[in-house]
This record gives C-alpha cells, sequence and structure tokens, in this order.
C-alpha cells in the first residue's frame, strides 16, 4: 500500500504521463508507416502494434516504481525505514515488488483501454493477456528492485534502462513480427526474454503468436522465480543496504 500511495500521489507523471506517450508511438508509427505497411499475420498493422506498445508501456512503469523508490529511499537515508519493521526479506520483496506490479498492471489497463478506438483492439484470449501482464510486470519490478540495490547513483539506474531494458523491449518484436527477420535473427530473438512476454501478450489479442504460447509461459514462470530469489538473497545478506 505504501508503494501504491506513492506513485499514486503523482498520477499524473506516473499513470496519465506513459498513457500520452504511447499514443504518440502509436500515432508516429501507423501515420507514417500504416498506409505502406501490409497486415501482420493478417491483422492490420496498428492493431498489431498496439499490444507491444501496451506490454512495453508496462515494463518500463514497473521496472521504474521498484528501482526509483529503492534508489530514492538509499540516496535520501530512509532506507532504514523499509528495513527495521519485523518483516522477513521475502515479505518485503512481495511488498514492493507487488508496488511495481500495481503500477505496470494499471498503466497497461489505461493504455489499452485509450487505444482500443484506435487500433480496433479485440480480446481473442483473455487467460493469456492476463498472465502475461502480470509475469512481465512482475519480472521488471524484480530486475528494478536488483536494479536500485545494486545501483549506487542514478547514473548506475540510467545507464540499466539505457542499455539493459531499453533495447531488449525495442528488439523484442513491439515493432515487428520477427518472422521478419534473417534466420540467425530469429534465433537470438528467442533467447530475449522480452520476446516471450510482448509474443504471449500480443497472441491474447491476435490470436497468433510467433511462438509455442506454452514455452513463453514456462520461461516467464522461469525467470521470475529466479529474480524471486536472488532479489530475497540480496535483501537477506543486506547488500548495499545495510551499513
Amino acid at each position: 500500500m505504501r508503494e501504491v500511495r506513492r506513485f499514486m500521489k503523482v498520477y499524473a507523471q506516473t499513470v496519465m504521463a506513459p498513457v500520452v506517450t504511447t499514443l504518440l508511438f502509436l500515432a508516429v508509427f501507423t501515420l507514417a508507416l500504416g498506409q505502406y505497411r501490409p497486415d501482420v499475420h493478417g491483422v492490420p498493422f496498428a492493431e498489431f502494434l498496439a499490444p507491444g506498445l501496451v506490454m512495453m508501456a508496462i515494463a518500463q512503469n514497473s521496472f521504474a516504481n521498484t528501482s526509483s523508490s529503492l534508489m530514492i529511499a538509499k540516496v535520501q537515508g530512509n532506507i532504514v525505514d523499509t528495513l527495521m519493521p519485523p518483516f522477513t526479506p521475502t515479505e518485503l520483496v512481495l511488498g514492493i515488488a507487488m508496488g511495481g506490479v500495481t503500477r505496470g498492471v494499471l498503466v497497461g489497463f489505461a493504455v489499452a483501454v485509450v487505444m482500443m478506438p484506435f487500433a480496433g483492439l479485440h480480446i481473442d484470449h483473455i487467460g493469456l493477456i492476463i498472465y502475461h501482464a502480470i509475469m512481465a510486470s512482475l519480472m521488471l519490478a524484480l530486475i528494478g528492485m536488483m536494479g536500485g540495490i545494486w545501483a549506487d547513483k542514478f547514473d548506475h539506474m540510467a545507464a540499466i534502462t539505457n542499455f539493459v531494458i531499453t533495447p531488449l523491449a525495442f528488439l523484442s518484436g513491439t515493432f515487428y513480427s520477427i518472422d521478419r527477420l534473417p534466420e540467425l535473427g530469429q534465433i537470438i530473438a528467442h533467447f530475449n526474454p522480452f520476446f516471450y512476454m510482448i509474443d504471449g501478450f500480443r497472441s491474447g489479442f491476435i490470436g497468433h503468436s510467433d511462438s509455442e504460447p506454452i514455452i513463453g509461459i514456462v520461461v516467464l514462470a522461469t525467470i521470475n522465480v529466479i529474480l524471486w530469489l536472488c532479489c530475497v538473497r540480496m535483501i537477506k545478506s543486506g547488500y548495499k543496504l545495510k551499513a
């Protein structure tokens, strides 16, 4: 609840701004390329693009929420307020990560609702949409926690965002189908975990995926378990949190 209240106090920045930014992406790509691009997997380009943009907004905001929460607490010197209460490391990870998940899912829902009239979105499989939205936001929230704990200054967080999160998101099939890549490019794409969260989420809308949905489901679940254990371990050991 503390994490949710923290980002809701500035909802114009944390919720509304990502909606506007994502709509601008949709407008630019649709106006610039939409009329020249053929249908992708039998659906109009705008309808294919929209789910990828929604997932990108989910990922970016889940990561930003947890990483900024821990980073600001460390810089301001009030991280002790988080560590002192009688919570176990697992409970701390749960509380902080769920704040990131809440923000990511909330932003994704808002973006999807606003996009529906413009992109013609329709739901093909609600289960895939919900699963990938939650698991993707949890994955980025946990990565944000690890980054926030590891980073000593905001420059370190900017480096993670610019050189890890953004490239993986943009090269994961957000704006294109990996079927258009050469064979080597397709192989490399399958080693990108962001590909599975975007591909599975998109398939819940358009009914087509570039990989077997079960593979993405297992990959995301496995990665989240590993990240969760890493976060618990970092908090339990006090890595860069305790003097």
